[in-house]
């Protein structure tokens, strides 16, 4: 599927579809793992002349999903690009790019320097401007109020992101650990690509990713102490998408106590068992008024997936993921 649009997407009129085939030639870039990577060029030429183009734009409220990916993150995004105000960028990794380089954890576009966690003081006034810059001329394109950008990872920058926009929102949603973590070793090894050399999967080129996450996030927290010794060697996807998975959740939950005004849960499992109910609930949080072609999509492509058995992990990795699952109150056998 092109822009992640099915038949039941492209029925939703014609002005919606164009929407997002703008957001997804014009502003997302195309990833490693992906075909059509000769397109970057030009995303980038285009991307860097909106930021260079005079003028102090501002954007209204803009809103961010979060969390871990294989979570819901991305069929949560496309029930947002459906609303009539709200303009989608799915991972739009080539724009922040050009916002900041330090944000590409996969090596997309840089293979060093980047930085899983940033905070306030990691925005400089630069790209603060550029930020604005992209996204509301963004909006002016797409004929769009409000900005809705899936990006998983951002849940470790929201002071970061809150320095860009300091009215900004996030959504964090959260699925039972059971389910994300062989989501992601399937994702990884069904979409992966070997180049020559280069290893491309979940865990960015090369391992980058995953080397960044155990450097900078589990390394350096005493939280972790238990597990420091063994992320030292190579461990397999499994306990890998485990531990990403616990630090992920963890984070989330700290920044919803830190910014509680700023940060709104949901639960997988809830938006499956009650999509009408939680997508009203967080379009009324993101100060949407609620749109019906939102739940009428949600009611065709929403489904929940059989449960999976509980991952088989390192001793002291399940440990951490057995509280962890308990700490987002899931059952735990």
């Amino acid at each position: 599927m092109i822009a992640q649009m099915d038949r039941d997407y492209l029925a939703s009129g014609f002005g919606l579809s164009a929407r997002r085939v703008a957001s997804y030639l014009l502003y997302e870039g195309r990833p490693l793992t992906t075909r059509g990577r000769f397109i970057n060029p030009l995303v980038f030429a285009w991307l860097k002349s909106l930021a260079a183009l005079p003028g102090e734009p501002a954007v209204d409220r803009p809103l961010f999903i979060t969390g871990l990916g294989r979570s819901g993150t991305t069929i949560l995004g496309i029930l947002f690009s459906l609303h009539k105000q709200v303009g989608y960028l799915n991972e739009p990794k080539a724009l922040w790019h050009v916002i900041d380089a330090r944000q590409d954890i996969n090596g997309n576009y840089s293979d060093a320097g980047a930085r899983f966690r940033m905070g306030a003081t990691d925005a400089t006034p630069n790209m603060c401007l550029r930020a604005r810059r992209l996204f509301s001329r963004y909006l002016t394109l797409t004929g769009s109020t409000r900005v809705v950008d899936k990006y998983p990872e951002l849940i470790f920058r929201v002071g970061y992101v809150r320095a860009l926009f300091p009215d900004a929102k996030f959504i964090f949603i959260t699925r039972s650990g059971a389910d994300a973590v062989p989501s992601v070793v399937k994702w990884s090894t069904r979409l992966g690509v070997q180049s020559g050399e280069h290893t491309d999967d979940w865990w960015g080129r090369n391992d980058i990713k995953w080397h960044y996450l155990r450097d900078q996030l589990i390394l350096d927290d005493p939280a972790y102490e238990s597990v420091w010794q063994l992320v030292a060697a190579d461990l397999d996807h499994a306990n890998r998408a485990a531990l990403e998975w616990i630090v992920t959740m963890r984070e989330g939950l700290a920044q919803e106590q830190r910014y509680p005004d700023a940060v709104i849960r949901v639960a997988y499992e809830t938006l499956i068992a009650d999509p009408a109910g939680e997508l009203v609930r967080l379009q009324q949080q993101c100060s949407l008024d609620p749109d019906p072609r939102v739940l009428d999509y949600a009611r065709k492509r929403l489904y929940d997936n059989p449960a999976k058995g509980w991952p088989e992990l390192h001793p002291a990795v399940d440990v951490l993921f057995r509280d962890t699952m308990t700490k987002l109150g899931y059952d735990v056998p």
